[in-house]
């Protein structure tokens, strides 16, 4: 079975794949999941606003 991600993780992963440029192949490779699991958390953290997220 696959590894359980933080929500810190998965939010940080849609923001990388909707603000950095790399395609979310690129992305889904770099993180170590599947571009399923990517798609998926990128429309689950939609509506948040993680984007402008400042860290």
């Amino acid at each position: 079975m696959g590894q359980k991600r933080t929500d810190e993780f998965r939010q940080d992963a849609v923001r990388i794949t909707l603000t950095i440029g790399l395609t979310r192949q690129q992305v889904a490779g770099d993180l170590g999941v599947g571009m399923s699991t990517l798609n998926k958390w990128i429309t689950a953290h939609r509506d948040r606003d993680v984007v402008s997220k400042e860290n």
